[in-house]
């Protein structure tokens, strides 16, 4: 099986702060399953960087804490070509809460930052979703 899987959880240090979520628990339950790793923040932004928010306005979009700016553009850009070169995917597990890879975890804000839900899904987490791959968080992938 080929599980397309959020970098930080391989112990990639690509969180926004330049950390990483290493998972060896699920690392453990994951073993012989082919991993391919992403991070579109990352890719597209660098790390460590400002971190970012979903906000619903007319969509949702990722939207920068520092400038304001939507990057939502770039990261949509990277989960297509990343579905684009990896088509026989079997299951994405992505960072839980992250605005990019949170499948059912992500906060979502309304445009005046007041949280409107826990159970958002992240941009490239949609991506997945809407090429019918079957996606997860990873907390919930261990339960």
């Amino acid at each position: 099986m080929k599980v397309a899987i959020s970098a930080c959880l391989l112990g990639n240090k690509c969180r926004y702060d330049g950390c990483e979520n290493h998972d060896p628990k699920l690392l453990g339950k994951l073993e012989g399953y082919e991993l391919i790793a992403f991070c579109p923040e990352d890719f597209c932004y660098g790390t460590p960087r400002p971190t970012m928010d979903l906000i619903d306005s007319t969509e949702i979009k990722a939207i920068s804490n520092l400038t304001g700016a939507d990057l939502t553009p770039p990261i949509k850009e990277y989960a297509k070509a990343f579905f684009e070169n990896n088509k026989d995917i079997d299951l994405f597990i992505g960072k839980d809460r992250s605005p990019s890879c949170g499948v059912k975890s992500a906060k979502l804000y309304n445009k005046d930052k007041e949280l409107i839900s826990t159970e958002a899904t992240g941009i490239m987490a949609k991506e997945a979703i809407d090429r019918g791959i079957k996606a997860i968080d990873a907390e919930e992938y261990l339960l």
